[in-house]
């Protein structure tokens, strides 16, 4: 057995949304060390642009399509563009937003928002690719949870981001069960924390990493590595057994 030809990747085409900053971004660069052609997707094409250069000045390719996820039409330009560059392998669906408030005072508005970005809009490009991946009878798409998409938050207040969060996993688990049948695998990721510009808030106040620290029996924040490589795993045959699943990413926060 070649086991590391299980981890190959060289070739794929995915689409990964969300890719201009965070763990998106972190996901795209890794999918792209290992050889796969990116399609990265997000609001802000400056920062597509310098990450389309730090790919290609590491040997490999990205292709960048300037959208949001908001937009209905995001998924057909992104399919699109994957095609363009062979046929559609597997998505990442990373975009996300979130909100803080305590729920007694929560601004609809905002909520609506944060069900929009989190969960209807992976809905709509999961659809979209799932469309191409049925009749080549394979492809993998990778969710984000979140630590949160299995436990209360903390803070002042996140009932919008913990419940489309939690809608995720449960459609992951969905997704997973109808297209199983055609060779699709749906798994979600779900980080605990990571020094990202969205979890910035999190840490701001004296004592607040610390405190963050001090739940996460590895004693340390996620790292690049840490979500890079479990991508790489899942977008790989050695994940080809797994499917429906939300794997932690927290150093083992949620286990106590």
């Amino acid at each position: 057995m070649d086991v590391a030809a299980l981890f190959d990747i060289r070739g794929q085409v995915a689409i990964v949304t969300g890719a201009s900053s965070g763990l998106g971004r972190i996901m795209a660069s890794g999918l792209a060390a290992a050889g796969a052609t990116v399609v990265v997707g997000a609001r802000r094409e400056d920062r597509l642009r310098a990450l389309e250069r730090e790919i290609a000045a590491g040997g490999g390719r990205a292709v960048v399509v300037p959208c949001d996820v908001r937009d209905p039409g995001h998924a057909d330009l992104l399919v699109a563009a994957a095609l363009a560059e062979g046929p559609l392998d597997g998505v990442i669906l990373n975009a996300g937003v979130g909100a803080g408030s305590p729920a007694e005072h929560e601004d609809l508005s905002r909520f609506h928002e944060v069900m929009e970005v989190n969960v209807a809009a992976v809905m709509r490009l999961a659809s979209t690719c799932a469309r191409e991946m049925i009749p080549r009878g394979r492809g993998w798409m990778i969710t984000l949870s979140s630590i949160l998409g299995k436990r209360g938050g903390t803070g002042e207040g996140v009932a919008a981001y913990t419940a489309s969060k939690g809608a995720v996993e449960q459609l992951t688990r969905e997704l997973a069960r109808q297209w199983g049948a055609h060779g699709i695998r749906v798994n979600a990721l779900a980080p605990g924390y990571f020094p990202t510009s969205m979890n910035e808030p999190m840490t701001q106040g004296e004592g607040r990493l610390e405190s963050i620290i001090s739940r996460i029996p590895l004693g340390r924040p996620g790292v690049p590595e840490d979500i890079a490589g479990v991508a790489v795993f899942l977008a790989s045959r050695a994940g080809a057994y797994i499917t429906g699943q939300s794997i932690g990413l927290d150093g083992g926060m949620a286990a106590w």
